[in-house]
């Protein structure tokens, strides 16, 4: 069966990334895509750009099996409500959620469509968090200070990334005194930095896809995990094999990326 595909932030750095990718797969085809720019231009033959007000109209009309979303947590809260409530199950790559948005997407979402989320879909950087994660554990009773750099390019609205916010949650109660502080960046006189802290430090750009590394410094030594991203191909590619996964999906909830690799590697 061929997936049907939306794509909500087609014009987007990310969404048109997603949007190339689709349509190269003999799997997939895109039925829709949704933008605040570029409305009424045609991404392939038949396909041109709707503007999201139309959402509701054009997914009942071409009926996707999934919408992937890609644009900005405010958009995206209604963009989920909008796929929710007509059965389109849901592939969201967006980051910068607050908790009261991130709680309306569980409140759409659940009991109604299957849906992946995640602040990033490279496989990459996926390891990347299981490996932070267990250098963390093994480091925690030599009293290493862990410390996080993220870059982007100049463009990206939300700092520190999604990414970034992850790794510091994944770290936390790593630290020496097994509580932790974020700090976001510092100024000025802060004092001398306390074992509980987790600093997160925003690099803004160019053209610069994404890097993130976690520092774990200790007595007479330092070590650094990197995960550098080339290009954006990275997070689509991950993106597609997500959107042919939940395509699978029949219970109605959150999923994670490590739940769908841990199926995949299993068989």
């Amino acid at each position: 069966m061929v997936i049907k595909v939306a794509v909500a932030g087609a014009k987007g750095r990310m969404g048109y990334q997603v949007v190339s990718d689709i349509l190269e797969n003999d799997d997939q085809e895109l039925v829709a895509a949704f933008d605040l720019h570029g409305v009424g231009e045609e991404l392939t033959q038949g396909i041109k750009i709707s503007s999201p007000d139309e959402m509701e109209n054009v997914l009942q009309e071409v009926k996707p099996h999934v919408l992937a979303e890609f644009t900005n947590a405010t958009a995206a809260v209604e963009n989920v409500k909008v796929a929710a409530r007509n059965n389109v199950k849901l592939v969201v790559g967006t980051t910068g959620f607050s908790a009261s948005q991130f709680k309306e997407l569980e409140d759409a979402i659940t009991g109604h469509v299957p849906a992946i989320i995640s602040p990033n879909f490279s496989i990459g950087v996926n390891v990347f968090w299981k490996l932070i994660a267990e250098a963390a554990r093994q480091l925690q009773a030599y009293q290493y200070h862990m410390e996080i750099v993220e870059m982007h390019h100049s463009h990206k609205k939300d700092a520190p990334s999604g990414t970034a916010v992850k790794a510091a949650e994944i770290l936390s109660g790593y630290t020496t005194k097994g509580a932790s502080k974020f700090v976001y960046g510092r100024q000025g006189i802060t004092g001398e930095r306390t074992d509980e802290e987790i600093g997160i430090h925003a690099v803004r750009a160019d053209e610069i896809v994404g890097e993130h590394t976690v520092l774990y410094a200790g007595k007479g030594e330092r070590l650094e995990i990197t995960h550098r991203a080339q290009s954006r191909e990275a997070f689509s590619q991950g993106a597609i094999k997500a959107i042919e996964w939940i395509s699978g999906k029949e219970k109605s909830r959150i999923y994670s990326m490590d739940e769908m690799l841990k199926e995949l590697e299993h068989g």
